[in-house]
């Protein structure tokens, strides 16, 4: 089943995932299921949530739904260890924020083609953290869901734990 956190709907029989089913399958996408990110998921479920919520919010302000959810779905394809990279990080040399975004887009281009708009979410869904500002709506509520779905990420599985412990 295949699920956004939070969510109670399979987004497999949701006009959700017409968008991204030529996508979502390559090989290139489901090896970030083995990548842990945000500490308690994996690369392509964060991907997936940032994907699905995207969708959703642009579906309902009627912007660019299926660029929102493939850029979401791409907008982290990359493979190396973010602690690693800024461990090992030259003077110089790109942060890991403005790395991975362009990495990401690079990725993403091996994969399908990409608009300018897929393009611009992915290079830029870091903003503010980095530079040029965003260039279409769709890029600004994806910079802001991708900080929403790590808070989630981040703070749901601690709840769910603090729950379990008081039930038993």
């Amino acid at each position: 089943m295949l699920k956004a956190i939070c969510s109670s709907k399979e987004l497999t029989a949701n006009s959700y995932y017409d968008c991204v089913k030529d996508i979502i399958g390559c090989e290139q996408v489901q090896e970030l299921r083995s990548i842990t990110h945000h500490i308690s998921t994996t690369r392509f479920q964060h991907c997936v949530n940032v994907s699905y919520y995207t969708y959703v919010v642009c579906r309902k302000f009627r912007l660019n739904a299926r660029s929102a959810a493939r850029a979401g779905l791409l907008h982290d394809l990359f493979y190396y260890d973010r602690k690693e990279y800024n461990a090992e990080k030259q003077k110089g040399q790109a942060s890991h924020s403005e790395n991975h975004a362009m990495l990401a887009c690079a990725n993403a281009r091996e994969i399908t083609k990409i608009s300018g708009l897929e393009r611009d979410m992915i290079e830029k869904h870091m903003w503010p953290v980095t530079r040029p500002m965003p260039k279409y709506k769709e890029t600004y509520i994806i910079t802001i869901i991708d900080k929403y779905c790590a808070l989630l990420e981040f703070c749901v599985p601690k709840v769910q734990r603090i729950i379990r412990r008081k039930v038993q």
